[in-house]
Protein backbone atom coordinates (compact mmCIF):
# COMPACT_ATOMS: atom_id res chain seq x y z
CA UNK A 1 0.00 0.00 0.00
CA UNK A 2 2.88 2.33 0.86
CA UNK A 3 4.46 1.83 -2.62
CA UNK A 4 1.13 2.44 -4.37
CA UNK A 5 0.77 5.74 -2.50
CA UNK A 6 4.30 6.77 -3.56
CA UNK A 7 3.57 5.85 -7.19
CA UNK A 8 0.34 7.91 -7.17
CA UNK A 9 2.12 10.93 -5.66
CA UNK A 10 5.04 10.59 -8.09
CA UNK A 11 2.65 10.28 -11.08
CA UNK A 12 0.72 13.36 -9.94
CA UNK A 13 3.96 15.35 -9.58
CA UNK A 14 5.18 14.31 -13.03
CA UNK A 15 1.82 15.16 -14.62
CA UNK A 16 1.84 18.57 -12.96
CA UNK A 17 5.40 19.23 -14.13
CA UNK A 18 4.57 18.15 -17.70
CA UNK A 19 1.51 20.43 -17.80
CA UNK A 20 3.55 23.38 -16.53
CA UNK A 21 6.25 22.80 -19.15
CA UNK A 22 3.66 22.50 -21.93
CA UNK A 23 1.97 25.75 -20.82
CA UNK A 24 5.29 27.61 -20.72
CA UNK A 25 6.25 26.27 -24.16
CA UNK A 26 2.87 27.29 -25.61
CA UNK A 27 3.22 30.77 -24.14
CA UNK A 28 6.79 31.24 -25.39
CA UNK A 29 5.92 30.05 -28.91
CA UNK A 30 2.95 32.39 -29.34
CA UNK A 31 4.05 35.50 -27.47
CA UNK A 32 6.85 37.84 -28.41
CA UNK A 33 8.40 40.93 -26.83
CA UNK A 34 11.50 43.07 -27.23
CA UNK A 35 13.43 40.21 -25.63
CA UNK A 36 12.64 38.05 -28.70
CA UNK A 37 15.19 40.03 -30.74
CA UNK A 38 18.56 39.81 -29.03
CA UNK A 39 21.98 39.30 -30.51
CA UNK A 40 23.31 39.79 -34.03
CA UNK A 41 21.26 39.41 -37.23
CA UNK A 42 22.74 39.26 -40.74
CA UNK A 43 20.58 41.13 -43.29
CA UNK A 44 20.35 41.15 -47.09
CA UNK A 45 18.43 44.17 -48.38
CA UNK A 46 17.28 45.46 -51.74
CA UNK A 47 14.80 47.85 -53.27
CA UNK A 48 14.28 51.29 -54.74
CA UNK A 49 14.12 54.87 -53.52
CA UNK A 50 11.99 57.29 -55.52
CA UNK A 51 13.70 60.69 -55.62
CA UNK A 52 13.05 63.85 -57.62
CA UNK A 53 16.12 62.93 -59.67
CA UNK A 54 14.69 59.52 -60.56
CA UNK A 55 14.70 55.95 -59.32
CA UNK A 56 17.66 54.85 -57.17
CA UNK A 57 18.24 51.10 -56.80
CA UNK A 58 19.59 49.93 -53.45
CA UNK A 59 21.34 46.68 -52.61
CA UNK A 60 23.27 45.88 -49.50
CA UNK A 61 24.05 43.87 -46.42
CA UNK A 62 23.87 44.79 -42.76
CA UNK A 63 24.75 43.36 -39.37
CA UNK A 64 22.32 44.56 -36.73
CA UNK A 65 22.71 43.99 -33.00
CA UNK A 66 19.46 43.94 -31.00
CA UNK A 67 19.91 44.38 -27.24
CA UNK A 68 16.69 42.58 -26.22
CA UNK A 69 15.40 45.81 -24.60
CA UNK A 70 14.41 47.92 -27.62
CA UNK A 71 17.79 49.33 -28.71
CA UNK A 72 19.86 48.48 -31.77
CA UNK A 73 23.17 49.26 -33.42
CA UNK A 74 24.12 48.48 -36.99
CA UNK A 75 26.89 48.40 -39.58
CA UNK A 76 26.12 48.09 -43.28
CA UNK A 77 27.44 48.22 -46.81
CA UNK A 78 24.92 49.62 -49.30
CA UNK A 79 25.15 50.36 -53.00
CA UNK A 80 23.00 52.97 -54.79
CA UNK A 81 22.80 52.43 -58.55
CA UNK A 82 26.04 50.45 -58.36
CA UNK A 83 27.97 53.04 -56.32
CA UNK A 84 28.74 52.74 -52.61
CA UNK A 85 26.74 55.21 -50.52
CA UNK A 86 28.86 57.70 -48.55
CA UNK A 87 29.23 57.62 -44.78
CA UNK A 88 31.67 56.98 -41.95
CA UNK A 89 33.45 53.64 -42.17
CA UNK A 90 34.68 51.30 -39.48
CA UNK A 91 38.05 49.51 -39.60
CA UNK A 92 36.48 46.80 -41.82
CA UNK A 93 35.16 49.27 -44.39
CA UNK A 94 31.50 49.11 -43.31
CA UNK A 95 29.33 52.14 -42.56
CA UNK A 96 28.98 52.43 -38.81
CA UNK A 97 27.60 54.63 -36.03
CA UNK A 98 24.05 53.62 -36.95
CA UNK A 99 21.73 53.39 -33.94
CA UNK A 100 18.04 53.04 -33.35
CA UNK A 101 15.14 51.54 -31.50
CA UNK A 102 12.60 48.78 -32.01
CA UNK A 103 9.35 47.56 -30.53
CA UNK A 104 8.14 43.95 -30.73
CA UNK A 105 4.42 43.24 -30.26
CA UNK A 106 2.96 40.11 -28.66
CA UNK A 107 1.95 38.72 -32.09
CA UNK A 108 5.62 38.77 -33.23
CA UNK A 109 5.27 41.83 -35.46
CA UNK A 110 6.98 45.13 -34.78
CA UNK A 111 8.50 48.36 -35.95
CA UNK A 112 11.92 49.95 -35.82
CA UNK A 113 13.76 53.17 -36.57
CA UNK A 114 17.37 53.40 -37.70
CA UNK A 115 19.14 56.73 -37.31
CA UNK A 116 22.20 57.32 -39.47
CA UNK A 117 25.04 59.70 -38.55
CA UNK A 118 25.05 63.29 -39.79
CA UNK A 119 27.16 63.52 -42.96
CA UNK A 120 30.12 65.93 -43.12
CA UNK A 121 28.84 69.48 -43.56
CA UNK A 122 25.30 68.19 -43.02
CA UNK A 123 22.41 69.12 -40.78
CA UNK A 124 20.83 65.72 -40.12
CA UNK A 125 21.39 62.06 -40.81
CA UNK A 126 19.05 59.78 -42.70
CA UNK A 127 16.19 58.13 -40.80
CA UNK A 128 14.62 54.84 -41.86
CA UNK A 129 11.40 53.53 -40.34
CA UNK A 130 10.35 49.96 -40.96
CA UNK A 131 7.82 47.29 -40.07
CA UNK A 132 8.87 43.69 -39.47
CA UNK A 133 7.67 40.19 -38.74
CA UNK A 134 9.62 37.66 -36.72
CA UNK A 135 9.85 34.05 -37.86
CA UNK A 136 11.21 30.75 -36.61
CA UNK A 137 11.07 31.68 -32.91
CA UNK A 138 13.21 34.77 -33.31
CA UNK A 139 15.87 33.39 -35.63
CA UNK A 140 14.47 35.07 -38.79
CA UNK A 141 13.38 38.65 -39.43
CA UNK A 142 11.60 40.10 -42.48
CA UNK A 143 11.33 43.88 -42.91
CA UNK A 144 9.85 46.52 -45.19
CA UNK A 145 10.77 50.22 -45.10
CA UNK A 146 7.71 52.46 -44.80
CA UNK A 147 9.50 55.80 -44.38
CA UNK A 148 12.91 57.00 -45.57
CA UNK A 149 14.06 60.52 -44.76
CA UNK A 150 17.28 61.34 -46.64
CA UNK A 151 20.21 63.08 -44.93
CA UNK A 152 19.85 66.87 -44.57
CA UNK A 153 16.07 66.65 -44.99
CA UNK A 154 12.96 66.52 -42.85
CA UNK A 155 10.70 65.16 -45.59
CA UNK A 156 10.43 61.40 -46.23
CA UNK A 157 10.64 60.15 -49.82
CA UNK A 158 8.82 57.12 -51.23
CA UNK A 159 10.78 53.89 -50.97
CA UNK A 160 10.31 50.22 -51.69
CA UNK A 161 13.07 48.51 -49.70
CA UNK A 162 12.81 45.10 -48.05
CA UNK A 163 15.21 42.84 -46.21
CA UNK A 164 15.49 39.37 -44.76
CA UNK A 165 17.73 38.39 -41.87
CA UNK A 166 18.88 35.37 -39.94
CA UNK A 167 20.21 35.31 -36.42
CA UNK A 168 23.95 34.81 -36.31
CA UNK A 169 24.84 31.74 -34.27
CA UNK A 170 28.08 31.77 -32.32
CA UNK A 171 30.64 29.24 -33.42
Amino acid sequence: MKNVKRIVILTACLASLAMTCMAQDAQSSSTCGNWTLHGDYAFRLSGEVFTQGGLVYRDGVAMTHFDGKGGLTQVDWVMANGVAVPGPLDKNGFHDNETGSYNVYANCTGDAEIDFPIPPQGTSGAVIKLKFVIGNRGSELHTIVYSLTPPNSTTPVPANIHSDAVKVSPY
